[in-house]
């Protein structure tokens, strides 16, 4: 089964992001939440035989972002759905973290690429008028920034590969939806998300690699 899941959550990345079409909504929502339930599933395998605490509140944090992907058209609902999901993805990864200078030192490229894109995001948004966002956008970067910050310093290359994904997916989404679309964002931000997600949950195996010895 453990095989046979992310050739499955693959075709059904694809046939979303290729092949089917975005209306009607209710038909577009089915198929882009099919992979996310497809992750899901693997996380619970992925957890298996003994879980612990970690796998818990990322397991939550996988629910909670199929919920903002099904809610994601009402954009703060959405929102607030995978903010709540980050949350419980950065108790989780703080639950196996390992303090470390060199990866602690990671945090300086994240504040500073936070300043920049929140910069830009909400200087677009005050110029259009959209102040009600700012205050929601500002929290969704500070948080995303912070779970990226967590998983790095559990020590884990899928956490750390699958945040910094994370990041690229809503940064993309973010600059095509509030400063300037351009040909090709929905695509790459939908391989992002599923990726970041896909190994969020494949770290699962090796989460609490502390106690194994097999992290990296």
């Amino acid at each position: 089964m453990l095989y046979r899941l992310p050739i499955l959550i693959l075709t059904t990345g694809i046939v979303y992001i290729f092949i089917s079409p975005s209306e009607p909504l209710a038909f577009s929502i089915f198929f882009k939440v099919i992979p996310m339930v497809l992750i899901l599933i693997y996380a619970f395998e992925q957890s298996l035989p003994t879980r612990k605490a970690v796998h818990y509140w990322i397991i939550g944090g996988i629910t909670l972002s199929l919920i903002g992907d099904a809610t994601l058209h009402w954009f703060l609902i959405g929102l607030s759905a995978f903010f709540v999901g980050h949350v419980f993805y950065t108790i989780g990864f703080l639950k196996v973290w390992r303090f470390s200078l060199p990866k602690s030192l990671s945090a300086i490229p994240l504040i500073l690429f936070a300043v920049w894109i929140g910069y830009q995001l909400i200087s677009q948004l005050q110029a259009d008028g959209e102040t009600a966002f700012i205050i929601p956008v500002a929290a969704y970067i500070g948080i995303i920034i912070l779970m990226a910050f967590t998983a790095i310093m559990t020590g884990n290359r899928w956490a750390t590969l699958g945040s910094i994904l994370f990041i690229v997916s809503d940064s993309v989404l973010a600059w095509n939806m509030f400063i300037s679309s351009f040909t090709g964002a929905s695509e790459m931000i939908m391989i992002t998300y599923y990726g970041a997600q896909f190994l969020i949950a494949h770290s699962l195996f090796t989460i609490d690699a502390k106690h194994k010895g097999i992290s990296w």
